[in-house]
């Protein structure tokens, strides 16, 4: 009799949807019966477990379990490194964004910490991991050489200044390239003051680095092709006193003695005004 009643209730819609009700309702009470899945572990355990997921590869997960000990135990001794060994361990997997952001948090948090140095390092290695090729934008670029030199600057006897500097001088080479292909594509298309420009930006901004002489050849080129003789003979001049071997001297010393002139310096040339004050 009553199972029949019980069939005969929930066979109406009004009293099925009443049954589902309580049936959710007595579902969720025993579910509160349960256990929290949130465990909280102890800190050297947690750590632990952070740094074989690192070893293993496993570079996702290090960086969870980090952010594990930060989350649990905030203020141990452990938070502050783990907050770094997450972002290295984001760094270590291509995530640049995210560890750059870590390492902000990390670098506004703890400004004095022993460790921070290292922060400002592998904040810049991020940048510098991610310059493209030269014929792309370099914003990369300049961010990477912002942040090298942030380091170089705060931490001037750090054993990371030194490899920061190094990458300094290859980022500037890169920025140079980037010029140097712009300025030989304009004189391709006989724009050559256009190239002048670029080619002139090289010597005065990047001119430690080795895209130097091609840029002085480069300008003699299109000096001789707009005829400004006087500038041509003096940028040759220049090439050959600072490059005498170089295999760009020997391409503008051909361009001039084809056309019955030689490299001569010239007073109040642009190029030796220029170069005498980078000297």
């Amino acid at each position: 009799m009553k199972s029949g009643l019980f069939r005969h209730l929930i066979a109406t819609p009004l009293a099925r949807v009443t049954y589902a009700l309580s049936l959710v309702a007595t579902l969720a009470a025993c579910s509160s019966d349960e256990k929290p899945t949130y465990v909280e572990r102890p800190v050297e355990e947690l750590y632990s477990s952070a740094n074989n997921a690192l070893k293993a590869g496993e570079n996702l997960e290090a960086a969870r379990l980090f952010d594990e000990v930060e989350r649990q135990h905030p203020y141990s001794v452990w938070a502050s490194k783990a907050q770094l060994m997450a972002a290295y361990a984001l760094y270590t997997e291509n995530q640049y964004d995210d560890a750059i952001s870590a390492l902000d948090r990390f670098i506004e948090l703890h400004p004095g910490n022993r460790d921070t140095p290292y922060a400002y390092y592998l904040k810049a290695l991020s940048f510098y991991e991610q310059i493209s090729d030269v014929g792309r934008d370099q914003n990369m670029t300049r961010e990477a050489l912002s942040s090298l030199r942030d380091v170089v600057r705060r931490f001037p006897e750090s054993k990371y200044a030194r490899d920061a500097q190094l990458k300094i001088d290859l980022a500037n080479d890169h920025l140079a390239g980037k010029q140097m292909t712009i300025g030989r594509f304009y004189l391709n298309r006989k724009e050559y003051l256009a190239a002048i420009n670029r080619f002139r930006l090289v010597i005065g901004q990047f001119q430690t680095t080795t895209h130097v002489p091609e840029a002085l050849h480069r300008l003699v080129e299109a000096y001789l092709a707009l005829g400004i003789i006087d500038e041509a003979q003096a940028t040759a001049s220049v090439l050959g006193h600072n490059f005498p071997g170089d295999r760009w001297y020997q391409d503008s010393y051909a361009l001039l003695t084809g056309q019955n002139l030689e490299p001569e310096e010239k007073e109040g040339s642009w190029i030796s005004e220029v170069w005498d004050s980078i000297l």
